[in-house]
């Protein structure tokens, strides 16, 4: 079955799984997951990591001729933080686009829509290709896409929870209320997670501590890998409609009478 390529910042990726890069056991263990995954984008934590080159940095070990890095602004509860963020990372070389975080609260690390929607107008006006990660309300991700995210990214639950889609309905309307692509971030615990979302019609799935937090971290990057393939087939076959009553599978009308 054809199907088309994730086309973020002008540029095209075969891989709809993103995959971040903290909370590993190592760098070993990093490296080989990221392989496993098949993952072609890479999210790094601006405010969390040292830049290339001092000391033992992350970035030392991702191979970046392979692999796009996705920064982000993990850590920032004010426009200004990320704005500034944002800016360093641009500066540092990491490229333009941009995993826009914007928190409004340190326990649940929901975002703050207001000063979300302020960063993203202002980043997009300054080049940044923006994917705002948000909550699930799709008011909030029409007015993202309004303000000039080339993406946008709701949570399939709060980070780091691993409880999985819990309102696929609202990602559904989401779906049918932006034109840009639709990203589930946070929340996945397991690959029937991350197909769910692919079968809902996102367009990719970002997802750090569902990896690097299972008992096997490379055996899940590889299980993630192989359930967004099979959600995005499922999605793009189309699934059969729900119905109360059984159908069998193999239908009787035209088949001869055998015992009359």
């Amino acid at each position: 079955m054809y199907d088309t390529n994730l086309v973020l910042g002008g540029k095209e990726f075969t891989s709809r799984l993103i995959v971040g890069t903290g909370k590993y056991p190592s760098l070993e263990i990093l490296r080989q997951a990221l392989e496993e995954s098949g993952a072609e984008i890479v999210t790094i934590a601006v405010r969390r990591v040292s830049l290339p080159g001092a000391g033992d940095s992350i970035l030392d070990h991702i191979d970046t001729t392979r692999f796009t890095l996705l920064p982000n602004t993990a850590g920032c509860y004010t426009a200004d933080e990320a704005i500034r963020t944002a800016y360093l990372a641009r500066e540092a070389g990491l490229g333009h686009m941009l995993k826009l975080e914007v928190i409004g609260d340190a326990r649940t690390l929901f975002p703050d829509v207001a000063g979300l929607l302020e960063a993203t107008r202002t980043l997009a006006r300054d080049g940044f290709t923006v994917m705002p990660y948000t909550n699930d309300d799709p008011v909030v991700a029409k007015r993202l896409e309004e303000a000039g995210a080339a993406v946008v990214m709701p949570l399939g639950a709060p980070i780091g929870s691993g409880l999985g889609i819990r309102n696929p309905y609202y990602i559904k309307i989401i779906l049918e209320t932006v034109t840009v692509p639709v990203i589930v971030d946070a929340g996945v615990g397991t690959a029937s997670d991350a197909a769910i979302a692919m079968e809902l019609g996102c367009d990719g799935v970002l997802m750090n501590t569902a990896i690097a937090g299972a008992r096997d971290p490379v055996g899940m990057a590889r299980g993630m890998k192989l359930a967004i393939e099979a959600g995005r087939l499922a999605y793009r076959a189309g699934r059969i409609s729900k119905k109360l009553y059984a159908t069998a599978s193999s239908p009787l009308e035209g088949v001869p009478d055998w015992t009359s």
